[in-house]
């Protein structure tokens, strides 16, 4: 089982019909699973994974 480890959350935004009514909606994140290290399962967003893969280059 995946644990989530990311404070982030989706985006709240109006979607706007051609009368102009505002309705909510919700953007979510893209997680995905990610094996760390030390061998646990993480959810992450893929903005997170593709960070930790650059600076796992860059070292």
């Amino acid at each position: 089982m995946a644990i989530n480890i990311s404070k982030r959350t989706g985006n709240v935004k109006n979607k706007r019909s051609h009368a102009l009514n505002a309705t909510k909606t919700r953007q979510n994140l893209n997680l995905q699973v990610y094996r760390l290290a030390d061998g646990t399962k993480t959810r992450i967003s893929t903005k997170e994974k593709r960070t930790l893969l650059k600076n796992q280059k860059a070292a």
